[in-house]
This record gives C-alpha cells, sequence and structure tokens, in this order.
C-alpha cells in the first residue's frame, strides 16, 4: 500500500463493524439539538392542548357528586368547577344550574331518587316518601305529614327569630308559622296565640 494512502486512511474516519463512520462531536451535537427540539415540539403541543382545554371551558374530571353547604347553610351540590354549591333540591328539577350543567346528568337523575346520592335525599314518615335534604327543618310541611319538620321522625332546631311556636291550622305549616302572621285577624295557630300573643316581626 502507498505510504500516502495509508496516512489518508489513518487521517480519515475509522470504519465501524456495521459499516458506519464514526459520530464526530459535531454530529452528535447536532443529533442532541433535534432529540432537544422534538421534544420542545412536544411540551408545546401538550401546553397548547390543555391551554385549549381551559379556554373552551371543558370540565375537569370530578371525584363525583359532593356535599357542600349553600350560603344558606342548607344542604347542597357541589359542581365540577369546585366552587359553585347549589341547593339539594336544584338537582334533577329540569333546570341546568351548575356552570356545565352537571347537576341534570343522565346518571343522577335516570330514577330518582335511587340514583340520587344519599346526602341529597331525606325519608318521610311514610318510607314510600321523600325530599330533598335542604327541604328538611325548613318550616314547611314538604312530607306531607309534617314528619320533615317533627319529632320522632325529623329533630330540628327550635323556631327561628322569625316564627312562631304553635300548633298550626294550616297544611303548609307544622310546629311554627311565620310571624308575619301574626296579628292579621286569620286564625293560624290552634290557640289563636298567633292572634293574641304573638307579635309582629
Amino acid at each position: 500500500m502507498p505510504e500516502g494512502a495509508h496516512g489518508e486512511a489513518t487521517a480519515g474516519t475509522q470504519a465501524l463493524p456495521g459499516g458506519e463512520a464514526n459520530c464526530s462531536p459535531l454530529c452528535c451535537s447536532r443529533r442532541g439539538a433535534c432529540l432537544s427540539a422534538f421534544l420542545l415540539l412536544f411540551l408545546a403541543a401538550v401546553a397548547a392542548l390543555i391551554a385549549l382545554g381551559s379556554i373552551l371551558g371543558l370540565p375537569r374530571h370530578s371525584p363525583g357528586p359532593q356535599a357542600c353547604a349553600t350560603p344558606a347553610n342548607r344542604t347542597g351540590f357541589r359542581c365540577h368547577d369546585q366552587r359553585s354549591c347549589i341547593p339539594a333540591s336544584g338537582v334533577c328539577d329540569g333546570v341546568r344550574t351548575c356552570p356545565h350543567g352537571e347537576d341534570e346528568d343522565e346518571h343522577l337523575c335516570r330514577d330518582v331518587p335511587r340514583s340520587l346520592p344519599s346526602f341529597l335525599v331525606a325519608r318521610c314518615g311514610d318510607p314510600a316518601s321523600w325530599i330533598y335534604s335542604d327541604q328538611k327543618c325548613d318550616g314547611t310541611n314538604n312530607c306531607g305529614d309534617c314528619s320533615d319538620e317533627l319529632s320522632p321522625v325529623t329533630l330540628c332546631p327550635p323556631c327561628g327569630p322569625g316564627w312562631w311556636r304553635c300548633s298550626s291550622t294550616v297544611f303548609i305549616y307544622c310546629g311554627c308559622i311565620p310571624r308575619s302572621l301574626c296579628r292579621d285577624h286569620m286564625q293560624h295557630c290552634s290557640d289563636w296565640s298567633d292572634e293574641y300573643i304573638c307579635p309582629r316581626p
């Protein structure tokens, strides 16, 4: 072999067993740059999809129906946005109250009350009858037999400041009547205390 040819072979890139040439530092840095660019492009695409979901207001995954307390301190249903709390009686009432309408979802409303979470349902004295849990102890005869307002079925706190305690003659009330009905020249209490004792608010 001529000396010049041998010198050229020694000075040039040596061949690998697989037939590929050794990668020079410049070649490897280019491959690394290509890999970094690919990863950056992939991460940018993921970030764009997340941003698009936020802009369109797509609901995030929710752990399922959750109880909450409404501003009136009644049992409520927490919406998927984790901020909105609607009254229990607002679920499956035909009106989409949550921002994404999950209070009217078919899986909740397909077989009311069996399809409702237990925290939304309260049973009356007649086990076949039920009411929404936020209707319990609200002063109104929602069950029809006052079992949602009176013991032994339901233990409610005493009548609030806007109510007068008496045995009502009006079907809609049970153990209390609104003070606004006092001294209106109509009997609402069986003992007439709403007309002779109860002060108007």
